[in-house]
């Protein structure tokens, strides 16, 4: 089930990262005023994003891939409240503004998902868990 979540994860990541790059006056109208270079700054975030994207998918970057994906998820929060201030100005209807607003804590959900899914590790298996033996036969059955 992590692999399905790391995969999942990757293709959110490297989809939304290659948006960044196809589609960059997308992301303008949501770049804070006080930022400078929008456009190198949407390039840098897409590139961030499919390399850590693609860095989930691998034992040895998946910690590296976590680390800088949160980094980035806090980084890019001022554009998500600068995409709701837009939208509120724009008059969005309610629903539109209450989906904006549920976008906001989507970030912790996504730092927990990543921080989750990009440990080296995956920890072992609980309840039935497999014992480690030696190979060869089973030993035989105790009869006390």
């Amino acid at each position: 089930m992590r692999t399905f979540g790391r995969i999942a994860l990757a293709v959110i990541f490297v989809c939304g990262g290659l948006l960044h790059l196809v589609k960059p006056a997308l992301y303008r109208p949501y770049m804070p005023a006080g930022l400078p270079a929008h456009d190198a700054l949407i390039l840098m975030s897409g590139l961030a994003e499919i390399a850590g994207g693609i860095g989930l998918l691998f034992p040895r970057t998946r910690r590296a891939a976590g680390i800088g994906l949160i980094l980035l998820l806090v980084a890019v929060f001022p554009a998500n409240v600068q995409m709701l201030l837009v939208y509120r100005a724009r008059g969005v209807p309610w629903w539109g503004e209450m989906l904006l607003w549920g976008r906001l804590p989507l970030q912790a959900a996504l730092i927990w998902w990543v921080s989750t899914l990009s440990r080296r590790a995956d920890p072992p298996q609980s309840g039935a868990a497999v014992q480690s033996r030696p190979p060869g036969p089973a030993p035989p059955p105790s009869h006390r």
